[in-house]
C-alpha cells in the first residue's frame, strides 16, 4: 500500500477553450473539496470568480485550489489557456511536481498546444496529456495522439484504450491492469468484462506501451524479446520512473463536464507524479537549509494587500516568520478567491503569504536570502502596447502605482514613457491582456483610463545645403540683445547624430558666445520643419557680429534658432521613419503565408529557416517600417492557430515620401 506522500502540486495547463476550468471542477467535486460542480456559463466555478474572469466567460489569472485525495494534500492550479497569458503558466510550470497538458480531441487543434508543451520539454517538467470532451470528440484518440507527437520532443505513451457503442466513447480500458470501465455520467465510471470486439485493439495499444517503456529498460526489453509477459506491478514501477525522469507523456482522456476518466487521472497522479524532495532537486533548489520557497505569483487585492502564492520547499513557515529581511504576515490555504488562514506551512505546500512587499514573481524566499536558486525563466519580451493616460487629472498620479503593482502581478507586462512622443506605454502580450489589465484598474482602483495607438516616433532630416544668416536685436529701456550668426546647415549620412563646430576667426563671435550658439541650434532640432525631432544634421558657425554691451549668451541664442528656423525649411526636408529587423517564428506549414502578411505592410523579407532548437518550426527575418508593427501579433496569430510570435529590433531610419508622408506631417499639424 502506498505511504501518504508530502503535500503535491500538479497544473493544469493547454489551450483556451481546453477545459481546464471544468476540469478543476470536477477535480474539487471528486474529492469532495466542494459539493457542487459548477459551470463556467451559470458563473459559479470555484475559480474564474473575478470581473475581468466572468465578463469573458475564460480565465484571466490563475486559480489556486488545495484538497485532499485518499489521504494526501494536493494543490490543483489551472492556468489561464488565453495565449496571451501564457506568463501565467510559465511561471507556475517552474514549481510543480507535475502538470496535467488538457487539449480537445481535435487534430487540427493539436498546434495550439505547441507552445506549452515546448516549455514542459525545455525545462524537463513531468507531465501527462489529458485529452478532453471525448464524450463528444469528432476524432478518435488515434488521430489526435498522432498530431500532437509532431510537436512533442518526448513519446506519447497512451495508458487507456477508448470503448465505444457505434460513434459513442462509453469507457476505457487500462492498459496496464487490462481492465475495462463503462463512463457513467457523474459517477465512479463501473468495472466492466472487456468486450470482445475490443481484445486485439486492446493486445495491440498494449504491446505499443510496453514497447515505448521498454527504450528506457533493458530488463523490460528482454522480457518482451523472450516473450515474457512483465508483471503488473513491473509496469507501474517503469511508468512511475519515466515519468518522474520525464522520459514520456502518459496519455488518458475523457471529459471534465462528464466526471468522466477524473478518478483515473487522479490515481495516475498520486502513484507516479514526483514528491516535493524530488521536484526540489530536479529544479536545482537547495531545500534543507530551513524554511524555504518559491514565489511564483504576486496579488495585490484591495482588502488583503499584496499576496505572494508560493510553493513551499524546505522547512515550515508560520505567520511572523522572517523572509529576505521581511515578516511573513498571515499564511493561507487557497482555494479560489477564498482564502483559510492557517498556523503554518510545511514543504510542498501551497500557501498565500502576506505583506512580503519587495518579493517579487520568481524571488526564492528564505530567512538568509541566499539559498541557491536555481534556474528562473526570464520573462516574455512584449509584443504590443498602447497609450495610455487617466480620464480624470486627479488619477494621473497614482496611474503609475497602480500600473507598477500590475507588472508586479504578470512579468510578461511592462510601463514607462516613450521620450521622443512623452506617451505613457503599457506593454504586453496582446491587445486583449493589455484590456483586461485597464479593466483591472477600473474595477479594484476605480480608475477610468483611456488609450490609443501609441505614436510613431518620426524623425527628419535634409537632403540640400544651406548658408544662413540670422540676426537677433531686441531694444528695450535698459541693456538690449544682439547677436549675429552666420551659420552653414548641412546633411550627414544616416545615423551620424547631430554635429556642431565653428570657424570663427578674428573674434567676429566671442569664444564664450559659441556654447550657446550650439544650444540654441539643438533648441530647435526637437522640431523641425515637418514637425519633428532633426537628426543627422551639421551646423558649422562660420561668422557673427557682436555688440559689447547689448550681446549675451541668450542673445546668441536666440540668434541660432532663428537661424535654424529660417534656414531648415530651404534644405529639402525629408520624413524619416522608423524601420526594424523582425523575426517571425511560425510553424512550417505556415510559413507560405507570410509574404502576404509581409507585403501588405511594406516589410521586405531578408531570408528564412529553420528556427534553431524550434520541432517542425521556421524563422522569417523581415525589415518591417514601425508603423507597420502594431497588431501585427494579433494577424499573425491569426494566421498561425494563434501560435505564431516574433521578437524585433531597430534597425535602421529610412526616408518615407509621397502620400504617407503627407498624411504623417498633416496629422502632425493637426495634432500641435
Amino acid at each position: 500500500m502506498k505511504q501518504p506522500s508530502a503535500p503535491r502540486c500538479a497544473a493544469l495547463v493547454g489551450p483556451y477553450l481546453s477545459g481546464k476550468t471544468s476540469l478543476l471542477e470536477s477535480i474539487l467535486v471528486h474529492t469532495g473539496a466542494v459539493n457542487r460542480r459548477g459551470t463556467i456559463k451559470e458563473g459559479n466555478t470555484v475559480g474564474d470568480s473575478t470581473p475581468e474572469a466572468r465578463a469573458r466567460q475564460m480565465s484571466t489569472e490563475l486559480n489556486v485550489a488545495t484538497t485532499e485525495y485518499l489521504g494526501e494534500t494536493w494543490t490543483f492550479i489551472d492556468c489561464p489557456g488565453f495565449v496571451e497569458l501564457i506568463q501565467e503558466s510559465y511561471n507556475v510550470l517552474m514549481v510543480v511536481d507535475a502538470a496535467v497538458v488538457v487539449c480537445e480531441p481535435e487534430p487540427h487543434k493539436a498546434l495550439i498546444v505547441a507552445p506549452v508543451l515546448r516549455f514542459l520539454d525545455q525545462h524537463n517538467i513531468p507531465h501527462l496529456l489529458f485529452i478532453n470532451k471525448m464524450d463528444n470528440a469528432s476524432a478518435g484518440v488515434r488521430e489526435t495522439l498522432e498530431a500532437l507527437q509532431e510537436l512533442s520532443e518526448r513519446p506519447l505513451v497512451l495508458r487507456e484504450l477508448p470503448l465505444r457503442d457505434g460513434e459513442q466513447i462509453t469507457g476505457f480500458v487500462d492498459l496496464v491492469s487490462e481492465r475495462a470501465f463503462r463512463w457513467d455520467s457523474g459517477k465512479r465510471s463501473e468495472l466492466i468484462s472487456l468486450p470482445e470486439s475490443a481484445a486485439d485493439r486492446e493486445k495491440e495499444a498494449r504491446t505499443e506501451m510496453l514497447e515505448a517503456l521498454a527504450d528506457f529498460d533493458n530488463g523490460l526489453l528482454e522480457k518482451l524479446l523472450e516473450d515474457v509477459v512483465p508483471p503488473t506491478d513491473e509496469i507501474y514501477a517503469g511508468l512511475t520512473r519515466d515519468l518522474q525522469e520525464d522520459l514520456i507523456v502518459p496519455v488518458f482522456f475523457g471529459s471534465a463536464e462528464g466526471m468522466h476518466g477524473i478518478n483515473r487521472l487522479l490515481k495516475a497522479l498520486r502513484h507516479e507524479a514526483p514528491e516535493p524532495k524530488v521536484t526540489a532537486e530536479r529544479l536545482g533548489i537547495e531545500a534543507s537549509v530551513g524554511p524555504c520557497a518559491r514565489v511564483f505569483k504576486s496579488l495585490h487585492a484591495a482588502h488583503t494587500g499584496k499576496l505572494s502564492f508560493v510553493r513551499v520547499w524546505g522547512g515550515e513557515i508560520a505567520d511572523g516568520t522572517t523572509l529576505n529581511d521581511e515578516r511573513v504576515s498571515g499564511v493561507n490555504r487557497v482555494v479560489g478567491q477564498k482564502l483559510e488562514k492557517q498556523p503554518k506551512a510545511v514543504a510542498g505546500e501551497v500557501v498565500a503569504l502576506g505583506r512580503l512587499d519587495e518579493a517579487a514573481t520568481g524571488t526564492l524566499l528564505s530567512p538568509s536570502g541566499k539559498v541557491d536558486a536555481g534556474d528562473w525563466p526570464q520573462p516574455l519580451k512584449p509584443l504590443f502596447a498602447l497609450a495610455v493616460h487617466a480620464q480624470q487629472r486627479a488619477d494621473e498620479v497614482k496611474l503609475t502605482g497602480a500600473l507598477g503593482r500590475l507588472v508586479d502581478e504578470d512579468s510578461s507586462m511592462s510601463f514607462g514613457h516613450e521620450a521622443d512622443t512623452g506617451e505613457l506605454l503599457l506593454w504586453g502580450q496582446g491587445e486583449m491582456q493589455l484590456i483586461i489589465a485597464l479593466d483591472r484598474l477600473r474595477n479594484r482602483y476605480n480608475m477610468e483610463i483611456a488609450s490609443s495607438q501609441p505614436q510613431v516616433p518620426y524623425k527628419e532630416t535634409i537632403r540640400g545645403t544651406v548658408s544662413q544668416h540670422a540676426r537677433h536685436k531686441k531694444q528695450s529701456g535698459g541693456h538690449g540683445e544682439f547677436g549675429d550668426v552666420h551659420l552653414d546647415i548641412k546633411p550627414l549620412p544616416r545615423g551620424t547624430g547631430f554635429e556642431f563646430s565653428d570657424s570663427i576667426t578674428g573674434g567676429a563671435v566671442p569664444k564664450n558666445y559659441i556654447p550657446a550658439v550650439e544650444i540654441g541650434t539643438k533648441e530647435y532640432l526637437k522640431r523641425g520643419p515637418l514637425g519633428f525631432p532633426v537628426v543627422d544634421v551639421a551646423v558649422t558657425l562660420t561668422d557673427g557680429q557682436f555688440h559689447s554691451v547689448d550681446s549675451s549668451d541668450m542673445a546668441f541664442r536666440k540668434a541660432a534658432a532663428l537661424g535654424m528656423r529660417e534656414g531648415m525649411p530651404k534644405c529639402r526636408p525629408v520624413l524619416l521613419e522608423p524601420i526594424f529587423n523582425v523575426k517571425i517564428a511560425i510553424p512550417s506549414e505556415f510559413t507560405s503565408r507570410i509574404q502576404r502578411l509581409v507585403s501588405g505592410r511594406r516589410g521586405q523579407i531578408l531570408g528564412f529557416g529553420p528556427k534553431v532548437d524550434w520541432k517542425g518550426w521556421d524563422e522569417v527575418s523581415v525589415l518591417l517600417p514601425q508603423s507597420e508593427i502594431y497588431g501585427l501579433i494579433i494577424e499573425l496569430r491569426s494566421a498561425t492557430l494563434g501560435v505564431g510570435t516574433f521578437q524585433r529590433s531597430f534597425d535602421h531610419l529610412q526616408e518615407l515620401t509621397g502620400r504617407l508622408a503627407d498624411e504623417v506631417v498633416a496629422r502632425r499639424a493637426e495634432a500641435n
